[in-house]
């Protein structure tokens, strides 16, 4: 049985992994690491580094054969607020690859929070009334009234990666 190591112990993000790395052929082991970028990451570049640190630091804890990082952020693109998500996949050779999910422009009441220097998890609670969004249904579940929850969103960023890693173990890697 090989070793997956989460970055994370967010249930969304766990479930994510899970649908992806299933056992038995899987032990899966979510780690809380840091993400060695802000809270709340205001940028695609920042969001994928806090991905790519999650992995390897989760690796690293675990001795683990993979790592996986999930970073959930936003960027500012034209004056608008986005929700971005990044995923990286880290192992044993030293090679990291990374992913990136959906794109949803943010409401201007939303994007006036995170101005404030608010985590967007408490303007979405703000926002809907709910607790604890983060770890269920996310931003992505409220700003689609339902149709992508967070584990599904973050579940195809790992699809992308486990299927890039699969990719890069048979035909050997190329540069990005």
């Amino acid at each position: 049985m090989k070793t997956v190591a989460i970055g994370t112990k967010n249930e969304a993000k766990v479930a994510a992994v899970r649908a992806v790395f299933a056992a038995p052929s899987w032990r899966l082991v979510p780690l809380d690491v840091p993400s060695g970028v802000s809270v709340q990451p205001l940028s695609d570049e920042e969001t994928r580094l806090g991905a790519m640190n999650r992995a390897k630091r989760a690796l690293d804890a675990a001795g683990a054969e993979i790592g996986i990082g999930l970073e959930g952020g936003v960027m500012r693109i034209d004056g608008q607020w986005w929700l971005c998500n990044w995923g990286a996949l880290a192992d044993r050779s030293g090679l990291v690859l990374t992913a990136a999910g959906a794109r949803l422009a943010l409401p201007p009441e939303i994007g006036a929070g995170l101005e404030a220097g608010r985590e967007l998890g408490e303007v979405m609670e703000e926002y809907t009334g709910r607790r604890n969004i983060r770890a269920n249904e996310g931003a992505v579940g409220v700003l689609t009234n339902g149709r992508i929850k967070r584990a599904a969103m973050f579940s195809h960023i790992v699809e992308l990666l486990a299927g890039h890693y699969e990719f890069f173990c048979q035909n050997g890697p190329f540069t990005v």
